[in-house]
């Protein structure tokens, strides 16, 4: 790569601080910053809780020329250093971060469905049922309510509970985005 000659580099964050370092990367050296989020629901002991998750946790991507950046990014607050292999600092190529970007086109985070479907390993997380696990069998009343298999006292009962009360078991981010599962990566979840 040629003096000043821009490229996409990966940077490590601190735990929960990839938006913190996005945003004073650019408000304090005005680079260009991606770091892909998704909205995701999730189920606690509270009901259903919705929270924002980076992609990649602890990482961002940074388009600089680095030669003329590379002590200020690492002192930039949020960032824990930029990823190295020895004393090398590898540039992200160019189609990757494009087909990153073509998938979250917007600045806003990408919303992830719950998975909740007819198969699906199950916990529930509120209601009397609480820590039961069970199958899903089907989905009633416009996707509000579903049924599902529960070993309830020793017996598999088919009982209604509410959507939003159900966690979705041994879920990966690739089940829930198809389009980042590459070819027969499903075949080598199933193998685990």
């Amino acid at each position: 790569m040629q003096n000043g000659e821009s490229a996409w580099y990966c940077a490590r964050t601190k735990p929960k601080h990839e938006h913190i370092a996005a945003a004073n990367l650019g408000k304090r050296l005005g680079l260009e910053v991606f770091h892909p989020r998704l909205r995701l629901e999730r189920a606690t002991r509270r009901g259903m809780v919705r929270v924002v998750e980076p992609l990649f946790p602890c990482y961002i991507f940074i388009r600089c020329a680095l030669e003329n950046f590379s002590d200020e990014i690492r002192h930039i607050a949020g960032i824990s250093s930029l990823v190295h292999f020895g004393q090398k600092i590898p540039a992200v190529p160019d189609g990757a971060i494009v087909e990153l970007k073509q998938c979250f086109e917007s600045e806003e985070p990408m919303v992830v469905e719950d998975g909740v479907i007819a198969g699906a390993e199950v916990k529930i997380a509120e209601g009397v049922f609480m820590g039961f696990s069970g199958m899903v069998v089907r989905t009633l009343s416009a996707g509000q309510r579903v049924q599902i298999l529960l070993d309830f006292l020793g017996r598999i009962t088919l009982a209604e509970v509410d959507r939003s009360s159900l966690r979705v078991k041994n879920q990966r981010v690739a089940d829930r985005l198809p389009f980042l599962a590459t070819p027969g990566s499903s075949d080598a979840a199933a193998a685990e």
